[in-house]
């Protein structure tokens, strides 16, 4: 069994890139781009050097640049903020350097915060969701960018759930929000410079403005990598995304924020697992089990809530157990984390039509159209309702083909 073990081991890491990340590659081969320059850079934790440096520590000690202004979004430069709490201006304590929040009162730059700046750097671990926020981010920066005449320049980082998989419907723009800005699929299956680069060629700015864009592209990062496979360390891109294996059931889960159903917040496995109350866990397992989904078992299980500052501060159900699933993805290639996520919204309002609420804003907004929600309370099956966005899939592949710039 140990040798067995081993070699599973050593087969494991011989599928592993050394991927290099786009801060790497500008510090070293592309510095010509930033140097002599005022830099403005949109950050946060996440965005770490393979030395484990930070950027802003490695650009606040160069000679040849200056490092200007600082701009956190979601959950704060630092990336510690509780999910959907407006965060301050500050100063970095490090660096002194002034640092603006993107996510409070203002969520784009404005013209006085980007009064002396030549050029504008982004680099910042996206998660692969359109509803995680931080892409919400990237494309108002770039507007302000094209506004003010900046240059902006993207550094690239991995999609952590890869590059193959596209699933979900596309955004109904009557439902733009914070967490849903841009016409693209729930998983859109892009890096965030190749989402820079459609952004940009597609015009979905506001009155459809261009911006003077580079993307400091991966070394060696493929499709069909996923995170864990790329070499480079894990860093939580936010509170509650805090493994792998989190970021890849989060397409689906994350859906349960727009019910009145705990999606785990406040628990050591946020969007892993599901549950409230008046569920039975064995009851909903069975039901999802019935369903026969793709790489992925339903485990029952029994969780009570706690709000942390340092997660969330509104967790459902607060103190109270909670009976429901944990998502147990058993084979990723072949896991279908939208078609999941509906399928627990069908299995809930099957099994508890008197208990279960689905919030029409809130989940409409985050599943991109009112018609998932609509279905499920008429009945109709997971299979039939994910066959309803195939065609803007497919019309969306079919466009970003132009703006990949990996194989």
């Amino acid at each position: 069994m140990k040798s067995m073990s081993l070699k599973s081991q050593l087969s494991k890491m011989s599928t592993r890139r050394n991927v290099q990340v786009g801060a790497d590659l500008l510090l070293t081969k592309q510095a010509g781009l930033i140097k002599g320059k005022n830099l403005g850079l949109i950050t946060n934790h996440s965005a770490l050097l393979r030395s484990g440096e930070h950027l802003v520590d490695a650009l606040a000690k160069r000679t040849d640049v200056r490092l200007r202004a600082l701009f956190g979004p979601e959950h704060g430069f630092r990336g510690t903020a509780p999910d959907r709490k407006g965060i301050g201006n500050e100063v970095d304590s490090k660096t002194g350097i002034p640092v603006y929040s993107l996510f409070g009162k203002t969520i784009k730059p404005t013209r006085r915060m980007l009064k002396g700046i030549d050029v504008l750097l982004f680099d910042i671990q996206d998660v692969g969701a359109r509803f995680y926020t931080y892409i919400t981010t990237l494309t108002l920066a770039m507007e302000a960018a094209a506004e003010n005449g900046i240059p902006f320049i993207v550094l690239d980082r991995p999609n952590p759930i890869g590059g193959v998989l596209v699933e979900g419907p596309v955004l109904d723009p009557r439902l733009r929000s914070f967490v849903g800005w841009l016409p693209i699929p729930v998983l859109h299956g892009m890096t965030i410079g190749e989402l820079a680069v459609m952004i940009n060629g597609e015009q979905w700015m506001k009155r459809r403005v261009t911006t003077d864009l580079h993307v400091v592209a991966m070394n060696g990062w493929n499709r069909t990598l996923t995170f864990d496979r790329t070499g480079i360390r894990w860093v939580d891109p936010s509170p509650s995304i805090r493994s792998q294996h989190i970021a890849t059931v989060y397409g689906g889960s994350c859906f349960i924020e727009g019910t009145n159903v705990s999606e785990g917040r406040g628990t050591d496995h946020p969007f892993e697992q599901i549950g409230a109350p008046w569920i039975r866990n064995k009851a909903l397992c069975g039901k999802l089990a019935a369903l026969h989904l793709p790489g992925v078992t339903f485990l029952p299980v029994t969780f009570t809530p706690r709000s942390t500052l340092s997660v969330t501060t509104d967790s459902k159900y607060e103190g109270e157990p909670c009976q429901g699933a944990f998502v147990s993805v058993t084979d990723a290639k072949r896991f279908l984390p939208v078609k999941t996520g509906v399928s627990l919204l069908w299995a809930l309002q099957n099994l508890y039509p008197d208990d279960f609420v689905m919030k029409p804003r809130r989940l409409d907004e985050l599943v991109g159209t009112r018609q998932v929600r609509r279905m499920v309370l008429a009945g109709s099956p997971p299979e039939v309702i994910a066959r309803t966005w195939q065609a803007d899939v497919d019309g969306f592949l079919e466009k970003r083909k132009e703006y990949l710039l990996y194989p």
